[in-house]
């Protein structure tokens, strides 16, 4: 039995938006999003790509067509539970005939339970359930129940999210579509990359352009102090800022993992470790990863990971 644990809404948001050449929505054994809210709920809105469970005589049924025990992420949600401790019995016959009929907060925490005995990973229990995720991330509602594998191939990710609702990582790609701008209320881009975004041009307040090739010669390092600095002022104006390079997984993850050991003053192995939880195909080139090396030297006085370990 794998037990539960509490999945903040940007961990989902991020799971829901990690992509290799196409989204990772597409590969069949790695999310299970499960909603347990009644069907009346779930047809007027929900998570994108998220099936209803049933429940019959007080016990879920479960899905036929999924494989539990095979999947990565199983996140089950509800309307607001968020937390893990709930009394499961022992309720008053006043209120018996209601839960009977209707899924009451905790509903995620019952049927997870229920689920957890099948799979190899924990159950992921939504924390603040549909309510939060949803007023968080309007853009990823939906009433669309069924998805044709072509819909998921088509499916544009968004770029993930490093520190909630104030810095996301993604590629050139998102850093010129408006809808993304929109939705995530960017105000403000670093754009480590050789190419030239439509957004925020000539205006150095709101954008910083790093311009590097992407190569193992490229010179991140003399900018680093110019980007700390460009990320904070943004952060204590209140803008939403996005981090982009051309595919957005060495220069831009680098750019970031930079920050982080600033901001932080963290080891570049932590740094590291946080933005490939948030990110799934981090992949600075070694040139880079040397630099921040030297950056972790400037920080912390020293350099305390060893660059030469295979993840890195």
């Amino acid at each position: 039995m794998a037990g539960l644990v509490l999945c903040e809404p940007t961990e989902l948001y991020n799971i829901l938006n990690q992509v290799t050449k196409l989204s990772r929505l597409t590969e069949p054994n790695y999310l299970c999003l499960l909603d347990v809210r009644s069907k009346r709920e779930y047809d007027e809105s929900h998570v994108i790509t998220a099936r209803r469970v049933k429940k019959r005589a007080n016990e879920y049924l479960l899905l036929e067509s999924v494989d539990l025990e095979c999947v990565k992420y199983c996140v089950v949600y509800d309307n607001n539970t968020s937390t893990l401790e709930i009394a499961l019995g022992g309720e008053d016959e006043d209120n018996t005939e209601d839960r009977r009929h209707e899924l009451v907060p905790g509903a995620a925490v019952e049927c997870g339970r229920a689920l957890a005995r099948l799979t190899h990973h924990p159950i992921c229990i939504l924390k603040g359930g549909y309510e939060r995720f949803s007023a968080m991330y309007h853009f990823l509602r939906t009433q669309k129940i069924i998805w044709m594998p072509q819909e998921l191939d088509a499916f544009q990710p968004y770029p993930v999210e490093i520190m909630p609702g104030k810095i996301y990582l993604g590629n050139f790609r998102q850093a010129c579509d408006p809808k993304i701008q929109k939705d995530l209320k960017i105000k403000a881009h670093v754009n480590v990359s050789m190419e030239t975004g439509p957004f925020f041009v000539d205006d150095s307040d709101k954008l910083l352009h790093i311009k590097i090739e992407d190569s193992l010669e490229a010179n991140i390092f003399p900018f680093l102090r110019h980007l700390c600095h460009f990320l904070e002022i943004h952060l204590q104006l209140g803008s939403v800022i996005l981090v982009f390079s051309t595919l957005g997984i060495s220069r831009s993850c680098a750019a970031t993992m930079a920050f982080l050991m600033h901001w932080k003053e963290q080891t570049l192995k932590k740094s590291w470790a946080y933005v490939k939880k948030c990110k799934n195909n981090v992949h600075p080139n070694r040139g880079l990863v040397a630099q921040l090396s030297e950056w972790e030297k400037v920080i912390l006085g020293d350099s305390v990971t060893d660059i030469w370990d295979p993840p890195y």
